[in-house]
């Protein structure tokens, strides 16, 4: 298990880390689901085996709004129907944060429920917001799940320039569930959530 890490140091390294995702030329993903709420593309990940997922959507709210449903804090639970719990084990900042979280069984519970332990970080960027995260290899897991890892992941938020109370969204996402799954598995269930947290987004913020 290892110690908690500097948590500036690791703010910076995981925002240069996004923003460099961030510059990835189109011409590098391959789409894998079109939605009326988002599109997402994927390419092979350059931290492990499986794929970095992009997933972009227009969202009809200010960017503030949006990012307070998506990071650490007491929305994210009630309308992402993937996050079974969460709770917020370590606050540096205002801002900074390591939480402990779980997710439910997917695709008929071929893909049992995980846990996983995420340095989390929101900043400003450009016009809008960046919040992102990275796992930790931090605390026991606890029985009936199987620890997951996130590898640098984060959600950009900016303002749409003629129509400032709607936001561009767009996210990346590179999750190792790690234990006995086929990969096919995995990459089915990424594109189909990646879309379904766009719906169920707008749905939040819409109530």
């Amino acid at each position: 298990m290892d110690p908690l890490p500097n948590p500036a140091a690791l703010a910076s390294k995981l925002r240069n880390t996004l923003v460099r995702y961030h510059s990835i030329g189109d011409d590098e993903w391959r789409v894998t689901k079109k939605t009326k709420d988002a599109a997402v593309w994927r390419k092979p990940s350059e931290e492990f085996s499986g794929y970095l997922y992009k997933a972009q959507g227009v969202v009809e709210e200010v960017a503030n709004r949006i990012v307070d449903h998506i990071r650490p804090g007491p929305y994210r639970l009630d309308w992402d129907s993937l996050m079974t719990s969460m709770d917020i084990i370590e606050t540096f900042e205002e801002n900074c944060c390591v939480m402990r979280y779980t997710t439910a069984g997917q695709l008929w519970n071929i893909i049992a429920p995980r846990e996983f332990v995420d340095f989390s970080y929101t900043t400003s960027y450009e016009t809008g917001l960046l919040t992102c995260g990275i796992s930790l290899d931090y605390g026991e897991v606890r029985p009936n799940f199987v620890r997951g890892f996130n590898h640098p992941c984060g959600w950009f938020c900016i303002p749409l320039k003629d129509s400032p109370g709607h936001s561009l969204l767009t996210g990346y996402i590179q999750t190792e569930l790690r234990g006995m799954l086929p990969q096919s598995a995995v990459d089915t269930a990424m594109s189909s959530t990646l879309a379904n947290f766009y719906s169920d987004l707008k749905k939040a913020l819409k109530t």
